[in-house]
């Protein structure tokens, strides 16, 4: 998160889960991304009948999106912003009734409430909604002007969410519509800009605490700065333009532009250590999907748009989220910063299922068993990641 010392912590009395917003967000997102994908994969095998408010593939779509990742990014922030911002954390009820309002969105499109469309949006969107408002009071509280950009892309992440409600209720297919590309490169826009301070920053403290001298470039350089410009426009014409040609040459460029910027971060020297290469692994997706991408739009008949775009959504945010949810559980549980045989079994789960969700989409004769497997290799990472550290997040305090 930041190298700003951690605000003092507000004394809780009551459920440790409630403590800090990492811990209800983390936990539940894990918990319901694995059954969602459980539920997914027994709609698409035909032994469970769907009735949603959502098609079955709409509401795949928007669950891994803005449910999924939607918990996630509270939790990171709801953690992250009482460092940068030096001001006391979200604790006890106010939090719970956040997390209550991210459960209730989450049943409602999983039910057939027989509510109408804006109805559902609208008890969807509350969630975030709130979230923003809760960021927006500390940012600006703390005139910590620095993290705006973060709070602007949290703002950009509700409109897409609204948007995707409103085609589903248009008729439009909305896992390949505006809202869901919005909300995928908002996502890979956050990772680009978060991950681009966390992960050199981390790696040079590690490398350090080890004696290296040599260290990896310090974040947001000036070609840091022409990276993340070169992302954002390659990402706002896949947005407007999603198969033109000057859209495929953005987004091989941005992807070249961020592999140079990962390879200025030393990753390759922290293969000691999974917990902190697993986040380089993770960012290496995201120039990997936005060469695919390109890949899909000049040649689709080797490629589909929809393969390419699972590099991003499995992989990058996938693996990256899972990264940054093992290592912030451990440091705010006071644990070693070390992984686990289990946390390892965890990132190898997740690292199959991105491989057989994209080697379905090349060689769609192998679908029979390869979808499958992505699946079960989600369901292991994430449902593991619930049961190995569940006992973390809901029983141990805070280390500080």
């Amino acid at each position: 998160m930041s190298a700003a010392p951690s605000a003092p912590l507000r004394t809780l009395r009551g459920l440790v889960i409630f403590s800090r917003g990492f811990r209800p967000f983390f936990f539940g997102a894990a918990l319901w991304t694995s059954l969602s994908m459980v539920a997914w994969a027994l709609m698409m095998s035909g032994h469970l009948t769907s009735s949603l408010a959502f098609d079955p593939v709409s509401w795949h779509a928007h669950e891994f999106l803005f449910g999924y990742l939607g918990a996630v990014i509270a939790g990171f922030l709801l953690t992250a912003v009482p460092n940068w911002t030096g001001r006391p954390p979200l604790v006890g009820w106010s939090l719970g009734a956040l997390a209550l309002l991210w459960l209730v969105g989450r049943l409602i499109i999983a039910s057939p409430s027989g509510l109408a469309s804006w109805q559902v949006a609208a008890i969807d969107l509350a969630f975030p909604l709130f979230l923003a408002v809760a960021i927006a009071r500390e940012i600006l509280a703390s005139r910590n002007w620095r993290n705006v950009i973060v709070l602007a892309m949290l703002a950009v992440f509700i409109v897409a969410n609204a948007l995707f409600h409103w085609e589903v209720a248009s008729g439009i297919h909305a896992p390949q519509g505006v809202g869901a590309r919005l909300g995928l490169a908002t996502a890979i826009m956050m990772i680009a800009v978060i991950g681009g301070r966390i992960i050199p920053l981390f790696t040079r403290n590690w490398l350090q605490a080890r004696g290296e001298e040599r260290l990896p470039t310090p974040p947001m350089q000036r070609f840091d700065t022409l990276s993340l410009v070169g992302l954002f426009a390659a990402l706002s014409l896949w947005l407007l333009s999603p198969f033109g040609t000057v859209t495929a040459i953005a987004l091989a460029s941005a992807g070249l532009l961020h592999a140079i910027r990962l390879s200025r971060w030393a990753g390759h020297r922290t293969l000691a250590e999974p917990l902190l290469s697993v986040l380089h692994l993770g960012y290496a997706f995201l120039p990997l999907g936005a060469g695919a991408l390109a890949a899909s739009i000049l040649m689709p008949s080797l490629l589909d748009m929809a393969t390419a775009q699972h590099l991003w959504m499995t992989g990058a945010v996938g693996l990256m989220t899972l990264a940054v949810m093992t290592r912030a559980t451990l440091g705010h549980t006071g644990q070693p910063l070390t992984a686990s045989r289990a946390t390892l079994l965890l990132y190898a789960a997740l690292i199959v299922a991105v491989l057989a969700r994209v080697a379905a989409g090349l060689w769609p004769d192998s679908s029979t068993w390869t979808l499958p497997l992505a699946a079960l290799g989600w369901i292991g990472a994430f449902g593991g990641f619930a049961l190995v550290y569940g006992p973390l997040l809901l029983r141990r305090r805070s280390a500080g």
